[in-house]
């Protein structure tokens, strides 16, 4: 069996370091908000280039809080797209606004800046770009947009750690930046966990109090917040792996080449990675016209794959009414032929291999 992903094996590489930073917030015996958590923000924003990090406890929470604190509220709309987790479009709408979605490049997946500008109104509040898989979306033209329209921009980062776009790090361009650390990500916890970053001091004090009922200290409340707050043990687990994250993701970048090198089939679309951009590879993701036929023979063969996304957002029960089903043929289409396969930084070369002449192979049976 070829496995998605191998938590165990990146496990049994730090399980010493891991241990010993369990060990060291349950001698202290403190929780929630202490100094693991501030100095786990310290050294997240420096790594990303930010000024201000928040930790909150899920990158949901993180692109929710983020919108609110720039104050996206009802009646509002924000402009994202609708190929992307579930999260990135929830949060503008737990905050009483809309979605209006737009189209995607064909190869990186990410939002088509050229059709932004004409989604643009007078309700439009923000832009949310999606950093899709690990590849950055083109921020200076968004960046651009912003400015000539005055609005925020906060980077969906949630699958981009240490991606970068023109040598500066994602999340640190727009407004704000919104993270993940769901286990499978490329900095992932033990556990929920979530973090926005920022160069502005006062969206970082407004987040800090909206993670915790709106406090700026305790038993006063200046608004309405929530409890959304990374835990010590999480955030110890976290700054561990922060140590790792980039020889992982070198790890990660030389699998990719090396799928790419070996992938010559031409019924399969490989990922690209843009001149602008280091891509972080996430996952990987390949199109195929006989996406399920191929999904099928790899399963069969012992080698798990997932799709990312089957169904578009605006596409979901619970989105009827909220968003139009407006023209994104890009989005529509790509949904039947993307298949992620497996893709970690402990993955091996003749596990590669092995998938590679297996997908091979089932093209050969579907033609």
């Amino acid at each position: 069996m070829i496995t998605f992903v191998d938590l165990q094996a990146e496990y049994a590489e730090i399980s010493q370091e891991i241990a010993q930073a369990i060990q060291r917030v349950l001698k202290r015996g403190w929780f929630i908000l202490g100094g693991e958590g501030e100095r786990f923000e310290e050294e997240f924003s420096k790594y990303v280039g930010a000024k201000y990090g928040i930790g909150v406890n899920s990158g949901s929470d993180a692109l929710f809080l983020g919108l609110k604190a720039v104050g996206v509220g009802k009646g509002d709309e924000v402009i994202t797209v609708s190929h992307t987790f579930i999260s990135t479009a929830d949060a503008i709408v737990r905050n009483g606004a809309k979605p209006v979605f737009v189209d995607i490049y064909p190869d990186t997946y990410c939002i088509d800046v050229s059709k932004i500008e004409e989604k643009i109104t007078g309700r439009t509040k923000a832009i949310l770009p999606v950093h899709l898989y690990g590849h950055p979306a083109d921020m200076e033209p968004i960046m651009e947009l912003a400015r000539k329209y005055r609005l925020f921009v906060v980077e969906d980062a949630c699958q981009a750690h240490g991606a970068e776009y023109k040598g500066k790090k994602v999340g640190s361009i727009g407004d704000l930046g919104c993270f993940s650390f769901y286990p499978i990500k490329n900095l992932g916890a033990y556990g929920d966990g979530g973090m926005v970053v920022t160069a502005d001091e006062e969206l970082a004090g407004k987040l800090r109090m909206l993670r915790n009922y709106g406090q700026p200290q305790k038993y006063h409340h200046d608004f309405v917040g929530v409890n959304s707050r990374l835990d010590e043990i999480q955030a110890s687990i976290l700054r561990v792996k922060l140590k790792h994250l980039d020889e992982w993701n070198g790890k990660r970048r030389r699998v990719a080449k090396l799928y790419d090198e070996l992938l010559r089939n031409s019924h399969i679309i490989k990922p690209v990675e843009k001149e602008y951009a280091k891509h972080v590879y996430h996952l990987y993701v390949i199109r195929c016209k006989e996406r399920d036929r191929l999904q099928q023979h790899l399963i069969a063969n012992g080698i798990q794959t997932q799709i990312h996304y089957p169904i578009p957002v605006h596409r979901q029960k619970a989105y009827q009414g909220l968003a139009a089903d407006t023209n994104l043929e890009i989005t529509k289409r790509i949904c039947h032929e993307i298949l992620s396969l497996p893709m970690y930084p402990f993955l091996g070369k003749d596990e590669v291999k092995t998938i590679v002449q297996c997908a091979g192979n089932a093209i050969s049976l579907c033609n």
